[in-house]
């Protein structure tokens, strides 16, 4: 805390032990507390360049709001954070957002404030709302510059910040409270070298992978919810060739990729439902681009069908990711998504065009440690008795869980000669044969 501050509000920090309670719980009046705040604002809101208002001027119209009140020192200095959040930053959410070793940040409520750091999941009682109200005027604050709204009649948004940062935020009616769901970005994009160091794949797997994308093979990387399927995917990215005109489509924009020739399309969601594009449309008008890999950042539904058509009709390279829970569980999936497009096709004929299209399957899960790591890569290998034959190359099996949640396992290398290999050797790509030779 300022020295500075302390003493503009006269605070004895010896007599002053409740600074450090819960912070929802410092000013107890919240209308009252909502009052200051408009008046403050709108006050401040007279000078010329509000947004260059140093500290003096914020302290200053603090004392003028509360002059004729009983209100504690500390309630005093909370109001001034509050003032000075509002109008230099995002309201209570700035100081999350600057933080560096936080990743996500999810409000709940007013008083209800997670945050995911290192992998665990967090309550952060140091930030809280006023109400409902103060709630919805910070999204309006983060999406103000993209052009979006959210109010009764556009009660969802999904917005990327000025910093890459992804927002999403849902109002009543159709949520009992205000929620906001950011997922911040990073600006530095990890390489396979930091993926082996924090435990993430082992130097076999992080090179058969490298194989995988100089010989473009098509891949899916499946997983949970912050499973961390798009770091994976934005690293694997670096391996593409230069020269590989690349399209990337995505719902809200997360790709990082580093290769030079690449087009970034984004599906636009109108607020009123009219004149919509979607990601089936952006597959679609991808396969006019002559594009020598197709890369989309999440598939969800129909558009899984233009995708394997892709895959199938020279569109080598290509990568998406999709939520599920085993490798198995992303074709069952990607079944359903065909269907879901309208195709009239015999169930064996689809896995048979399934089986030709996706050549690896990357499955990630986030360990109860909150460690992220790749569990299994898998080939599509054939079918038998009318099913898909899924082959682990390398899988992750856990030992142990220890007392403090830290997992024990190992990673192996299956017995196996995968079809991948051969697809390598046909391109000319040799480097990982050594893994395999005992296996020949």
């Amino acid at each position: 805390m300022s020295k500075s501050l302390l003493s503009a509000f006269n605070i004895d920090v010896s007599k002053n032990k409740g600074i450090n309670k819960n912070d929802y719980d410092v000013f107890e009046n919240k209308d009252l507390l909502d009052r200051f705040r408009v008046q403050i604002l709108e006050n401040l809101s007279d000078r010329i360049d509000v947004s260059k208002l140093d500290r003096d001027a914020i302290v200053e119209e603090v004392k003028v709001a509360l002059d004729g009140y009983e209100v504690s020192n500390e309630e005093r200095l909370y109001l001034y954070n509050l003032i000075d959040n509002e109008i230099n930053g995002y309201g209570p959410l700035t100081e999350l957002l600057i933080a560096k070793d936080i990743n996500e940040i999810m409000v709940n409520g007013c008083d209800e404030v997670y945050v995911e750091s290192n992998g665990k999941l967090i309550r952060d009682d140091s930030i809280s709302f006023i109400n409902d109200k103060h709630i919805i005027r910070v999204v309006q604050s983060l999406i103000s510059e993209t052009g979006k709204v959210i109010d009764v009649n556009n009660p969802m948004v999904d917005a990327i910040l000025p910093d890459g940062s992804r927002v999403n935020a849902i109002v009543p009616p159709i949520s009992l409270h205000p929620t906001i769901t950011i997922r911040k970005f990073k600006p530095s994009m990890m390489d396979m070298g930091t993926l082996v160091g924090n435990g993430t794949l082992t130097p076999y797997m992080a090179e058969f992978l490298c194989a995988a994308m100089q010989a473009k093979l098509n891949i899916i990387i499946s997983g949970g919810t912050s499973s961390g399927k798009t770091s994976i995917l934005n690293t694997l990215s670096n391996y593409i060739k230069e020269e590989d005109r690349t399209i990337t489509i995505e719902d809200s924009r997360e790709l990082n990729l580093r290769t030079k020739h690449v087009v970034s399309l984004e599906t636009k969601i109108d607020a009123y439902g009219d004149n919509n594009i979607t990601i089936r449309d952006l597959v679609r008008n991808a396969l006019r681009m002559r594009p020598d890999r197709i890369i989309i950042g999440e598939i969800r539904g129909e558009e899984a069908f233009d995708l394997l058509q892709a895959m199938n009709t020279g569109c080598n390279g290509s990568m998406t990711t999709m939520h599920a829970n085993s490798p198995k569980d992303a074709l069952n999936r990607l079944e359903t998504m065909v269907l879901m497009s309208g195709i009239d096709v015999p169930i064996k004929n689809l896995r048979e065009y399934i089986d030709n299209a996706i050549d690896l399957i990357v499955h990630m899960e986030r360990m109860p440690d909150g460690k992220r790591k790749i569990i299994s890569i898998s080939e599509v290998n054939g079918i038998k008795d009318n099913e898909l034959i899924i082959k682990d190359i390398f899988d992750f099996k856990i030992d142990k869980v220890l007392e403090d949640g830290t997992i024990e396992g190992k990673f192996t290398l299956n017995k196996v000669v995968p079809n991948a290999l051969r697809e390598m050797n046909k391109k000319g790509i040799n480097s990982v044969d050594y893994m395999f030779k005992k296996n020949k």
